[in-house]
């Protein structure tokens, strides 16, 4: 039985974050948090329209959530986003103490686990959900960047 509501759901709405991202020329990245199956904050990167490197989509996500929540912690909630963190994504959301994050692709270069940042130790982490559908995303982007 596949519930209405399962890693592969949430991981289609940060995927189209990703979208939203690539279309407005942004490194395609999206976010989603949920709390009890609802989304509670969507978010896609912005450091370009920012002129901001710390406009990742995970810590637009981490403020929005927060600012819905009325707090800082996110103990409840389970971050989707389309790659692996880098490792400031991965302090925040460390000092969030996030429930749980699941993630699409992998990020062999920057992702946080390469760089060996830690990540609270109640959160639990899954990659790989959807991880084709990012990485294509993601490769399309870079291979229009080079034309």
């Amino acid at each position: 039985m596949v519930l209405p509501y399962d890693d592969a759901y949430f991981m289609k709405r940060a995927l189209q974050e990703a979208e939203y991202a690539f279309l407005e020329d942004e490194v395609p990245v999206g976010a989603v948090i949920v709390v009890q199956n609802r989304i509670i904050a969507r978010a896609h990167n912005l450091t370009e329209k920012l002129n901001d490197v710390t406009a990742h989509a995970e810590m637009q996500a981490i403020t929005a959530a927060a600012n819905f929540l009325g707090g800082k912690y996110l103990r409840d909630c389970t971050l989707y986003v389309t790659l692996e963190p880098c490792q400031m994504c991965a302090g925040a959301l460390y000092w969030s103490q996030i429930g749980k994050i699941v993630y699409g692709a992998k990020d062999p270069q920057r992702g946080y686990e390469v760089m060996g940042t830690t990540l609270h130790p109640k959160t639990i982490s899954i990659g790989g959900i959807l991880e084709s559908e990012a990485s294509d995303l993601l490769q399309q982007f870079f291979l229009k960047k080079r034309r």
